[in-house]
């Protein structure tokens, strides 16, 4: 399974919670209050996720990439954030008390406006690698890195791929935020058409291309979503009527019909798309129908085996990734991104769960997959386990997947002695 699959599994891993490119707007003007972004990357297959409100949280909605780590997210509240990308290296930095898990998911679950979220995050250290632009549906907003912490004065702030204190000395070239600053700088009226428009201008199209966009209603609520850079009929979100339906996690395109440019774009990595036809499969026909057709019945396959064995791989983790979302109301798979947050005893159940352990014992015995990738599976297969009360099976697959540590991904390598130590009440 040596495919280039493989190298964005391990990627992903590392991915910081942004993508690569975005533009992202708060602005307030005569009692209307708005946030609105561009989320552009190198892959589609965008979801978003509805959390319902708790004892312990807000209700909210998410907006990611299939890793499900929230790049966008708004709660009942209005209390909106969306990351951008940076040339900041958090290393440089010598953070005392880092938050151990996923912050602003955290911070989106507890605090209703800009001034909450402030105080919340006095207790920690801003350790992310990207710039985050947090607003209320009070009209206030404020832009944080890792050097800085910037507060909205006038009517808008913006957000894009540089450092937000080099907007006073200018010392930055963006053409996507030079052209939202001339659009808002001038504005009389603040409405869906407006924002619209801008989006449309700064997006992006190409190999990095605008994913999705959002125009957020703070005060109301209302997000409308579009999908690719089409503009011509948004889906739209009531969040406080859409949780009371209660969890749910979908692709933002199944609200849009399918276009020949995106489907083009998607296409650009085959084994995505293939992982991603899989899914829709699982959800159209059922998980263990489709995995009897991939698993059982070879000859029905699409692609030659080694490579449908990684695609098959991915599509077990995506499994995982859904199961865990889903069990912790929304929030981030912490293990996946070896958060400290993610070292912790627990299980759950969940049919996909059951699905991806069945797609990863037919992995770990294909005579074609290299030494490094079986201690891999050995380790998700530990962690299967894991959730499904299987102490003793996962203990015995932590120790196969860090029995050799020279053969054994370092991250892989390190989460599994975590575990055992964990699951051995040491």
């Amino acid at each position: 399974m040596k495919t280039k699959l493989l190298l964005f599994i391990i990627l992903s891993m590392l991915r910081s919670q942004v993508a690569f490119a975005c533009t992202v707007i708060s602005c307030s003007l005569k009692g209307e209050v708005f946030a609105a972004a561009n989320e552009d990357d190198y892959i589609g297959f965008a979801r978003m996720w509805f959390n319902p409100p708790t004892a312990e949280r807000y209700g909210s909605v998410c907006f990611g990439l299939p890793d499900l780590q929230a790049q966008a997210a708004m709660n009942e509240y209005g209390l909106f954030y969306d990351f951008t990308a940076q040339n900041i290296d958090p290393s440089k930095y010598h953070f005392k008390n880092t938050f151990k898990g996923d912050l602003f998911f955290e911070l989106l679950g507890k605090c209703k406006t800009v001034n909450e979220a402030l105080k919340f995050l006095e207790k920690y250290d801003y350790s992310n690698s990207a710039q985050v632009l947090i607003a209320d549906a009070q009209g206030n907003s404020v832009i944080i890195n890792a050097r800085t912490k910037v507060l909205k004065k006038g009517n808008y702030q913006i957000n894009t791929n540089f450092d937000i204190s080099k907007v006073k000395t200018g010392d930055y070239s963006c053409r996507r935020y030079d052209i939202s600053k001339d659009a808002l700088k001038d504005v009389k009226t603040l409405d869906v058409p407006f924002f619209r428009d801008m989006l449309s201008l700064t997006r992006q199209e190409g190999k990095l291309s605008t994913i999705y966009s959002n125009i957020y209603d703070l005060k109301r609520g209302i997000i409308y979503v579009y999908n690719f850079h089409d503009f011509n009929k948004p889906y739209i979100i009531d969040l406080k009527k859409e949780l009371t339906k209660g969890y749910r996690l979908d692709k933002i395109s199944n609200h849009f019909p399918m276009s020949f440019a995106y489907e083009s774009f998607l296409k650009l990595d085959p084994a995505m798309y293939h992982k991603e036809m899989i899914l829709d499969e699982i959800d159209n026909k059922g998980l263990n129908v489709t995995l009897d057709r991939y698993i059982n019945n070879r000859k029905d396959t699409l692609i030659k085996d080694n490579k449908m064995n990684s695609v098959l791989l991915e599509v077990g983790i995506q499994l995982v990734k859904d199961a865990y979302n889903r069990h912790a109301g929304g929030g981030l798979w912490e293990y996946w991104f070896s958060l400290p947050g993610g070292f912790k005893n627990e299980y759950f159940k969940d049919q996909r769960l059951a699905g991806a352990a069945r797609i990863l014992e037919f992995l770990k015995e294909q005579s074609d997959t290299d030494q490094k990738t079986k201690n891999f599976i050995y380790e998700l297969l530990a962690y299967v386990n894991m959730l499904e009360q299987n102490k003793d099976v996962a203990m015995n697959y932590y120790q196969q997947a860090s029995a050799d540590r020279e053969n054994t991904w370092p991250v892989s390598y390190n989460r599994s002695q975590k575990m055992l130590t964990l699951l051995a009440g040491k």
